[in-house]
């Protein structure tokens, strides 16, 4: 199997070119590949295939199998590949996930793409949509008692699901501890993806993430709009915030009059080879 291996912020996948590669079972491929000592070592496995209703479609799956419904730091990741590869010489497309049609705009720089913005829709608010088990209209600051501790949760999808946790000191926070217990929590029907985060200004913030099916990996595309998000909802910071993850930086808009999220950061291509089995 021929792979290319790209990451967005320390966020890296093994990325399978479905135009020119077969591939009978991704999910269990995903698995041998992700493993760091006997694979390649990844965070998990994305396929880039035709689409009937955008320019391209994007399967992602995670370290452990799981289909996830988006990746944020993968979707750029996409854009880099198809353009860098030469699929597509557009700089504005679009493509389908599971999560629904995103739209990209390509930042090109001699030849090669360097950043990418992504449209990443508009936040899911709603608890039954989330999903997360809770009353009311939104899940706003609202307690959950996890590993013996009570915290508060904000809970937001962007086509999946996340539990938002303020904390004071993200560098030193247990998230080998916390991070399973949050996402195998009993609220989450089909578990959940978790950012403690620690607001810096009304500018900036900082960010860890535990990853659904993935453990921590360096940074989440859509666990920082979701994260942004939170932190509007909850009035501590304005609509555009760069947000400091362990493998970089990405910078997010909460766009006011279409509310749309949009999210802009770096895509990088490691190397490509051929995985033997």
């Amino acid at each position: 199997m021929k792979f290319t291996k790209l990451h967005g912020c320390g966020n890296g996948y093994i990325y399978v070119n479905l135009f020119e590669e077969k591939l009978e079972n991704p999910a269990e491929m995903s698995v041998k590949v992700s493993d760091h000592h006997f694979g390649i070592g990844s965070d998990g496995l994305i396929t880039i295939g035709p689409s009937d209703i955008a320019d391209f479609a994007m399967r992602i799956y995670n370290a452990d199998g799981s289909e996830a419904e988006m990746c944020g730091n993968g979707i750029r990741c996409v854009g880099k590949y198809v353009y860098d590869h030469g699929l597509t010489d557009k700089t504005n497309i679009s493509v389908e996930s599971k999560a629904g049609i995103k739209y990209l705009t390509l930042n090109v720089e001699n030849g090669k793409v360097a950043t990418v913005c992504v449209d990443m829709g508009e936040p899911i608010l709603a608890p039954k949509d989330i999903p997360v088990t809770a009353d009311g209209d939104m899940v706003i600051d609202e307690p959950i008692s996890v590993g013996g501790t009570e915290w508060k949760m904000t809970c937001v999808s962007m086509g999946n699901p996340h539990a938002v946790v303020f904390v004071d000191d993200v560098k030193n926070f247990e998230l080998e501890k916390y991070g399973p217990l949050f996402e195998n929590h009993e609220r989450f029907p089909k578990r959940t993806n978790t950012e403690f985060v620690h607001v810096i200004s009304r500018t900036e913030a900082d960010m860890r993430v535990w990853e659904r099916g993935s453990a921590e990996t360096w940074a989440c595309g859509t666990g920082t709009c979701a994260t942004v998000v939170a932190c509007i909802l909850k009035g501590y910071t304005d609509r555009e915030v760069l947000v400091h993850l362990v493998g970089g930086d990405l910078q997010i808009r909460w766009d006011e009059e279409t509310n749309h999220v949009f999210m802009t950061g770096p895509a990088t291509e490691v190397f490509s080879g051929e995985y033997n089995e």
